[in-house]
Parts: C-alpha cells; structure tokens; sequence
C-alpha cells in the first residue's frame, strides 16, 4: 500500500461547524514548517524535490517575516507618535467636527490613551486624536451668516 503526497497530512482546516483560529506570527511558521516536512516526507523517491526549491522557499518566508516585524515596529512607532502629540496638546485649543458636522472649538484639559488611540477631554467632551482639524492657542471659527442674510449692510 503506498501513500499519496496529500494523504496523512493535516493542512489545520476545520470545517464550519467549528471556530476557526487564526494563523499569526507563530502560526504561520508552523504552518510553514509543517507543508514543508510534508513535502518532503512525501515525495517521489524517483524524482526527488530539488533542495534549491527548498532553500528558496525558505528565504522567502525568512523575507516575509522580516517585514512583517518592520511592519509590526512602524506600527508601533505611529502609537507612540500619536502618543506624544496628544500629551502636547493639553492646553491647547483645538478644533473638530462632531458627529452632526458642527465646527467645535475647546481647550484640551487631558488626555486618555485607548486601544482605538488617543482620545482628548476637551471641556467635557471627549475627541478622537484623529478627528482634531486644528490646534493652536486661539483658532477662531468664523460664524455662518444668519440664513436670508446676504451679508451686507445698508446705510
């Protein structure tokens, strides 16, 4: 009886019925490690895999996880970025839109660092880092006109 390159080997598929786990950092490198012991235990005595095949392959892989870990630094360096700027607007004034699209304007009292990234306490009112459209000591918001106001004066 002999066995087919496919036969005997489990790829981590589950069915739908189960939860299925996701495969990062480590688990990509076992998944990784697995296919190849795979491929090699399987393959035709007759027609052995190239070791230039292997060797490649392995390079890549060395490749994608470097960058991945350069993916996962930069990452990190733009949280402690956004980090030190929220702590330097405390006292500032700044400005935002707020979920009806009305310009807002406010000191910034503190700061509260979420996993979603900083947020400002702005005189009581709490603001995504990101949704801040100006800071400085004093932006002014300049009023729309009255509505049926052409904005001109008669004398």
């Amino acid at each position: 009886m002999s066995i087919g390159p496919t036969e005997g080997v489990t790829y981590g598929v589950t069915s739908g019925a189960q939860s299925t786990a996701t495969t990062t950092g480590f688990g990509d490198q076992q998944v990784f490690l697995e296919l190849m012991v795979a491929q090699m235990r399987y393959q035709d005595p007759l027609n052995p895999t190239d070791s230039s095949e292997f060797m490649a392959q392995t390079a890549q892989f060395t490749a994608l996880e470097k960058m991945q870990a350069v993916a996962d630094q930069t990452a990190m360096l733009l949280s402690a970025q956004l980090s030190f700027g929220a702590s330097s607007m405390i006292g500032q004034t700044v400005r935002w839109y707020d979920d009806a699209g009305a310009e807002q304007s406010g000191t910034v009292q503190g700061t509260t660092y979420l996993s979603t990234g900083p947020v400002l306490s702005v005189d009581g009112h709490e603001v995504p880092i990101t949704d801040v459209i100006s800071v400085g000591s004093a932006p002014t918001i300049t009023p729309p006109p009255p509505s049926g106001s052409t904005g001109t004066t008669t004398a």
